[in-house]
């Protein structure tokens, strides 16, 4: 949700030169310096680019005053009847004004080029770097809040990285260029026209404070929105199967009463302070107006003098709230960069690169062990305490216990999500070779989360994520496997048709299939179920892990689950309770599984 300025007033300008002042003094401009090295390194890029942009920009302003110039001289010739160069100058003065819209035209047309690719470049890498992030430090940042600075703080970085120092170069030399060309024809003409500049700096001071704090309500706002327009999208069957519409409703319009109050309080801000900028601005005017009426009746100047002087001095103007308007563009890019680089800057997870030692095991499949481990979520409780575990090939082992006591933080524990705090979880193969859980180990696992996990597309493509080169034979030998291919077979263009978002159109039961089918379709050593069969009857749950343990007898299976039915299938059973992971004996288990 963009919540800055895409073209910064006057009054932005002024404010934010009084922040850059300060943090100049209190030494952190170091911090938006530091920010801005960062961008620079995506648009050194394309400097060869950025050069152009300036030259289109010096040329373009030039040609401008070549025409303002011509302007006042063709005047002179008119009220002076000396008509012998008047063709000459109207030629000059519409010739200056087209080249100059052709260079403005060019200048956008480059900019916005580079922009996209800017954009392009800059949510490529932060995707890469979130999806390769340590699951614990990304987990600090609600879904909204990462959107929000994949989408509007790129947004805002892109617009700028180009732009920012081009249109700097640009505005100095117009500015300066503009500030002589007055200077050579009236010296004090040319100070009335800096006369509203000292008035915009001393102004800066008092909006500064100001100017933040609705900076910052309008971003912290914008950020709660959308967390709770996306969790609501992404729960939308939750919300509907209790009936939460219309509280959601209701919900939804309280927060954007509460961004609108902070977005019309900054509007109302900057009007309020454009209206005395305004005043200021046409005080000046006014008074270089009087001072050239005062030369014209004196007879120093002529009509044309007259008309350039008025439209220089609008210019001068203009040109100098445009410099200070660059400074809010530096600042806000620079905040932008910095919430970008809190993404971009978090910790990687493991990657160990010995794993690869573990691949010509494969086949022969692998032991996931863990020895004496504690974890704990944080500074929290242990989760799991001084545990031990072990699933060779060709088992299926099972974790059972109540919903919240460590089940799923032993799957991510195997997956390397997480690591312990003491202890070891680790890979195992046949010649005793031992490696840590890290990202290196998980394509070794297939994984069959809780929860739909499907995604829109076809049956096929969901299935091919995790084999692209998969032939039909394959998804079909797969989909038969988890028990899905009945009801695939069925459906009007078979593996090839089409799923909704989350596998809408499927029931819970089928859309569970087809995710077993697609871990399945991976075949990858270790296989982790987690409540992945809670939606099946215990006939098809049976079923679906018999098949798996008959595609590849050295596969090991691991099962978290509440239901005891298949219990009698597992080689060995773990109780996770009380942050201890305790195997159950025959007895326990026989007794667990009578249950159902």
């Amino acid at each position: 949700m963009q919540t800055e300025k895409d073209n910064p007033s006057s009054v932005l300008g002024s404010a934010a030169l009084g922040m850059l002042l300060d943090r100049l003094k209190s030494g952190t401009f170091g911090e938006v310096l530091e920010d801005w090295r960062w961008i620079f390194g995506y648009t050194r890029r394309y400097k060869w680019a950025v050069l152009v942009y300036v030259v289109l920009g010096v040329v373009s302003s030039s040609l401008g005053l070549v025409s303002a110039v011509a302007s006042k001289y063709t005047i002179d010739i008119i009220t002076g009847y000396q008509t012998s160069k008047l063709g000459l100058m109207i030629a000059l003065m519409i010739g200056s004004a087209l080249f100059s819209l052709v260079f403005k035209s060019l200048i956008s047309r480059v900019s916005t080029k580079i922009s996209l690719v800017v954009n392009n470049d800059i949510q490529a890498s932060i995707f890469d770097k979130v999806l390769d992030a340590d699951w614990l430090e990304l987990s600090r940042y609600a879904n909204g809040d990462v959107l929000n600075r994949f989408n509007s703080d790129v947004s805002t970085v892109a617009s700028n990285a180009v732009s920012w120092l081009p249109n700097l170069v640009i505005a100095l030399y117009t500015f300066f260029a503009t500030f002589f060309v007055i200077l050579h024809y009236d010296v004090a003409m040319a100070l009335i026209a800096l006369a509203s500049a000292p008035a915009l700096l001393f102004s800066s001071r008092w909006m500064l404070k100001r100017m933040r704090a609705h900076n910052e309500a309008v971003k912290e706002m914008g950020s709660h929105l959308m967390t709770f327009e996306a969790e609501t999208f992404y729960n939308l069957d939750t919300i509907k199967s209790f009936g939460l519409m219309e509280r959601c409703g209701v919900r939804l319009r309280r927060w954007q009463r509460k961004f609108k109050q902070v977005s019309l309080d900054y509007n109302l801000f900057t009007i309020q302070t454009e209206a005395v900028l305004s005043l200021l601005g046409s005080a000046v005017q006014l008074a270089a107006f009087g001072y050239c009426l005062y030369l014209l009746w004196s007879g120093k100047i002529v009509y044309g003098t007259m008309t350039l002087f008025l439209s220089q001095s609008t210019k001068l103007s203009s040109t100098f709230n445009t410099l200070v308007g660059v400074v809010p563009s530096f600042l806000s890019s620079a905040v932008s960069a910095r919430r970008i680089r809190e993404l971009v800057q978090l910790k990687k997870e493991p990657h160990i690169p010995s794993s690869s030692a573990l691949d010509p095991f494969a086949a022969d499949g692998f032991q996931v062990c863990m020895s004496r481990l504690t974890f704990s979520y944080g500074s929290g409780a242990p989760v799991i305490r001084q545990s031990d575990f072990i699933a060779r090939p060709g088992e299926i082992v099972a974790l059972v216990g109540p919903s919240g006591e460590g089940k799923t933080t032993m799957i991510r524990l195997m997956l390397g999500l997480v690591r312990p705090q003491e202890g070891r979880a680790y890979l195992k193969a046949g010649n005793a070779l031992e490696v840590e859980m890290n990202a290196e180990t998980r394509h070794l696992f297939s994984y069959v989360p809780q929860g739909n996990t499907l995604l829109s597309g076809t049956v096929a493509e969901n299935l091919r994520m995790v084999k692209e080169d998969a032939t039909d034979d394959e998804l079909e030998e797969a989909l038969k496997l988890s028990c899905a291919w009945d009801f695939v077979s069925q459906l009007p263009n078979g593996i090839h048709s089409p799923l909704g978002e989350r596998g809408r159109g499927l029931s819970e039961g089928q859309a569970q299939r087809l995710a077993i089918a697609r871990a399945i379709l991976k075949d990858a050593p270790v296989l982790l179920l987690d409540e992945a069969t809670s939606a099946l009857d215990v006939a098809t749950e049976r079923q679906v892990l018999r098949n798996i343990i008959r595609q590849r007898p050295n596969k090991t299976c691991i099962v978290t689950t509440h239901r005891p039915s298949v219990l009698n299938l597992c080689q060995r059973v773990y109780r996770v309770m009380d942050g201890q992971v305790t195997p159950l004996t025959e007895e326990e288990s026989s007794r667990m599984a009578m249950e159902f």
